[in-house]
């Protein structure tokens, strides 16, 4: 088994930390408490911070032309500019971040399904958008991953997350030790993973590792780390999860018995047809990276991209992954 890095997370205090919500409740999340043994979690209540008790008043997004407002309908105040002066320092100086996980439907924290009004009371929801903090996260770190806790209800996305969150937070290391040789060892361990995700992206990241125009260290790294964030940007698709796979059977099918291949090809065409989860894939070929003993393979994180005790039971119908 890997041994991971511990990734740094900004959360949403209420989310299993603190009593803070509007309503004065704190919210049990099983991802948030799951997570709680494998990341760095810096908790944070936007509203609380900018001195709204608990339990408090409701605020709410209101537009405004083409922009939204932060207000509190019982006391008209307007807190836009408190909160995104308080977004602006908080995240200007808290430094090395691998990931964001925050409170759906939240009007300073929802990412995507934030509810806007039309105006401040008894008005209509006209869209959804994104909470004014989750909105300042987007602006300084527009590709590190970042998510809400019901989107991660969802399989795919939940791995996708964790995938993402796990390798940039190894990377880390890596920009800390600036070693030409670290950056070798993990863009070569991360070979079929990355290429899951996107061939063309995998051999930028090569061309960027060999470096011919004799950049300095720090200079690589920071165009690979660039690069490595564009990545992730989608979630690997199955087409890519078999090409990687066929890739993968290459290095052991001269050795193996017709049978054995035939029963291969069976899966994988189970697996294209959403009649299996890759998970069923990988572990036939998981075991023949031990069966011939063959270590390059067996030191790929395609085959463990986070930690196994992410994975629950319920996720073993779903694979890696039915999308």
């Amino acid at each position: 088994m890997r041994t991971f890095a511990k990734p740094k997370v900004v959360v949403s205090k209420c989310m299993e930390f603190a009593a803070c919500r509007y309503n004065g409740d704190q919210i049990n999340e099983p991802t948030v408490k799951k997570l709680a043994d494998y990341v760095e979690f810096i908790p944070i209540c936007p509203e609380m911070e900018i001195g709204l008790g608990t339990p408090r008043e409701v605020v709410r997004l209101v537009s405004d032309g083409d922009e939204n407002k932060l207000i509190q309908p019982k006391t008209n105040e307007d807190l836009t500019l408190q909160m995104t002066e308080f977004a602006n320092e908080f995240l200007g100086d808290i430094g090395e971040v691998d990931g964001f996980l925050l409170k759906n439907r939240s009007p300073t924290c929802g990412i995507t399904d934030a509810k806007v009004y039309s105006g401040i009371e008894k008005s209509p929801v006209i869209r959804n958008g994104s909470g004014i903090f989750a909105t300042r996260i987007e602006y300084f770190f527009p590709l590190k991953p970042r998510e809400d806790e019901g989107r991660l209800r969802n399989f795919v996305l939940r791995e996708h997350f964790f995938t993402h969150l796990f390798t940039i937070s190894e990377f880390r290391s890596v920009k800390q030790m600036k070693s030409k040789s670290e950056l070798i060892l993990f863009h070569a361990k991360n070979k079929y993973l990355f290429m899951a995700y996107d061939q063309v992206k995998v051999k930028q990241l090569g061309r960027i590792v060999a470096n011919h125009d004799h950049l300095s260290i720090e200079q690589v790294i920071e165009n690979y780390e660039r690069a490595l964030d564009e990545l992730f940007i989608n979630p690997a698709k199955p087409t890519s999860h078999m090409n990687v796979c066929q890739h993968v059977f290459g290095y052991f099918s001269k050795h193996l018995t017709k049978a054995e291949k035939d029963h291969f090809f069976q899966l994988l065409d189970q697996y294209q047809n959403q009649k299996i989860p890759l998970s069923s894939v990988l572990g036939i070929l998981h075991s023949w990276c031990h069966r011939f003993e063959n270590e390059y393979l067996l030191n790929q994180t395609y085959f463990e991209p986070y930690p196994i005790g992410l994975i629950a039971i319920s996720d073993s119908g779903k694979g890696r992954a039915l999308s």
